[in-house]
């Protein structure tokens, strides 16, 4: 018995040794694009902003260009508008967005249903239409402008072309991601341990804090990392709604590269944008590892 049990650990190891290499072989490739189009990339960038040809054509070391980003008002109030907008839109994207998550994970029906395809709708919506749409909606003149006028009232101070104007448009296109990643967390949250708080007389809002608040903070950091980081990159929605000046990074970075032909102080800025977006992309990181140790 034992010696028919003996050729088995080794066939095991074999086995477990072949199964890594296929596994190393199968991620070989998607590390290889992640280094190649995303990575170098980076680094490229940041050196090529770092080390910069002088006046004689020699490469020199050289913050020339990052000194004038962090002196120049008009840069700064820049990237003053984009944190605004993006503290904005994290806030509402997380009070709008909660309330329709809770109602949809301890809702059942057909009106849950319906709450649930209206929520996640913007998301087939590409972004172009969507600001084309709120212009016609919400814009000089629009529908909101004649219904108003139909009955008498004022006109709407529109937030078009003003800092309000993005804020709308990036809260309705990402909503949907927020709510589905929302409603995700709170699948964690036992039916058991909500019904026992219920037992007890525990009152709806003593349940939310107490039972599934705690549950749902890796979920709120994951969901407020992905919606900071994709504000804070947008591009369409900011050119399209938003004021001339100040603007968001996005345009101002290509309104830089193309319009003024000047490379540098784009990827200047880009280095700084990709910086700021490096820390909520760490607490990202953070929390899914968090989160994987306390797996069982």
């Amino acid at each position: 018995m034992s010696a028919e049990a003996a050729p088995a650990a080794p066939r095991r190891s074999r086995f477990i040794d072949r199964g890594s290499s296929i596994g190393l072989l199968l991620v070989a490739m998607p590390v290889f694009l992640l280094a190649w189009l995303i990575i170098f990339p980076i680094f490229s960038v940041v050196v090529g902003t770092i080390f910069v040809r002088g006046a004689d054509g020699a490469t020199e070391l050289s913050l020339a260009s990052y000194r004038f980003f962090f002196s120049d008002r008009y840069s700064l109030s820049n990237l003053w508008v984009t944190l605004w907008t993006t503290a904005v839109c994290g806030i509402l994207l997380l009070a709008i967005g909660l309330p329709i998550a809770l109602y949809l994970r301890f809702s059942q029906g057909r009106l849950s249903a319906y709450v649930q395809a209206v929520a996640i709708f913007p998301m087939f919506v590409p972004s172009i239409i969507l600001a084309y749409a709120l212009i016609r909606t919400i814009g000089p003149n629009g529908t909101v402008d004649l219904l108003l006028n139909a009955v008498g009232l004022p006109k709407l101070r529109t937030p078009y072309l003003t800092p309000w104007g993005p804020v709308i448009g990036l809260v309705w296109d990402n909503l949907p991601l927020t709510v589905l990643m929302l409603t995700a967390g709170l699948s964690s949250v036992p039916n058991s341990a909500i019904e026992a708080a219920r037992d007890v007389g525990a009152r709806p809002l003593r349940i939310f804090v107490s039972i599934i608040l705690p549950r749902m903070g890796n979920s709120l950091l994951v969901t407020a990392s992905f919606a900071v980081l994709g504000i804070f990159s947008a591009f369409t929605l900011p050119y399209v709604l938003g004021p001339a000046s100040p603007e968001m990074m996005g345009p101002f970075m290509q309104r830089t590269f193309a319009d003024m032909n000047n490379p540098l102080d784009a990827m200047t800025q880009a280095v700084i944008t990709f910086g700021i977006c490096l820390v909520f992309g760490i607490f990202y990181v953070r929390s899914i590892a968090r989160s994987r140790e306390t797996r069982p």
